[in-house]
């Protein structure tokens, strides 16, 4: 091949990955001004009976409830991720059915369900599986047994099912967001990746435990009741101690809701499901 040739071809491969690059790319810190409403609708007429039930009682005691979305059609001797989908303080009961709210069931929006073949497991918790402390002079959460238990659900499940091990993800909203927060800190090699919507952190000191997993930091700045400050506390903590795969999506004026953009939200499913656990 001619040299000028090579050179052209070299230079188009080189354009080419770094637009491929591009596409994959996530901002350190992203602000997010859209005021756009999108279609709430067809997470709304999502049947519940898509999710299977069951209860699980976990070796300190506690009995608790759950919902199980399954991958369309699964292969054997094909293994599919599992996302732990934790459910806000709306959902805390025992009657398995509280838990299945909006996020959870956009999971199981057909065009979704098709596209992320995976298990969704979602728990519900009897009583708050994040408590917080003072909002001052530093708040934080921290776990209790509930969250404990969950997880102990999930490492059963994923034995007991075509769970691919490296891919398996946590994320919820509110107190959801605390939990996930916190679940990688009770185990340490259990997720590839995890996104917090609207919780409040953990303490700083959880921080040398989270440096090497990708996070996802989802958060309106005008949310009174869980503060934005708690999750910029402990992403600057993070990145201050060398973390490198932690992002933070902030929506500039949204309260302690759900924006409608997480809906049916390719954006964030597919960066989620890109991440694996070494």
């Amino acid at each position: 091949m001619p040299l000028f040739m090579f050179t052209r071809t070299l230079l188009i491969g080189l354009l080419l990955s770094a637009l491929a690059g591009c596409v994959h790319a996530v901002p350190e810190h992203e602000v997010v001004h859209s005021a756009a409403v999108m279609a709430r609708d067809a997470v709304s007429s999502v049947e519940p009976g898509l999710f299977g039930e069951g209860i699980f009682t976990a070796s300190n005691g506690i009995r608790l409830p759950y919902r199980v979305l399954t991958p369309m059609n699964p292969q054997a001797g094909v293994h599919y991720p599992l996302v732990l989908q934790l459910h806000g303080s709306g959902g805390i009961g025992t009657d398995n059915a509280l838990q299945l709210d909006r996020l959870a069931r956009s999971w199981a929006m057909p065009a979704i369900r098709a596209k992320y073949q995976a298990y969704v497991l979602v728990p519900q918790f009897p009583v708050r599986s994040a408590n917080y402390g003072a909002a001052s002079p530093v708040q934080f959460a921290t776990h209790s047994a509930v969250l404990i238990a969950a997880l102990e659900l999930t490492e059963k499940f994923a034995q007991e099912n075509q769970v691919a091990n490296h891919r398996i993800y946590a994320l919820g909203f509110s107190m959801g967001g605390s939990a996930t927060w916190l679940a990688p800190t009770l185990r340490p090699n259990m997720f590839a990746a995890i996104m917090p919507i609207s919780g409040i952190a953990p303490a700083n000191a959880t921080a040398t435990g989270l440096l090497q997993l990708p996070i996802w930091v989802v958060h309106g700045n005008a949310d009174d009741e869980n503060p934005i400050v708690a999750d910029l506390r402990l992403t600057r903590a993070l990145r201050e101690g060398g973390g490198k795969r932690i992002y933070f999506r902030e929506y500039a004026g949204l309260a302690h809701e759900l924006h409608a953009d997480m809906y049916p939200g390719y954006w964030w499913r597919d960066w989620l499901f890109r991440q694996r656990r070494q």
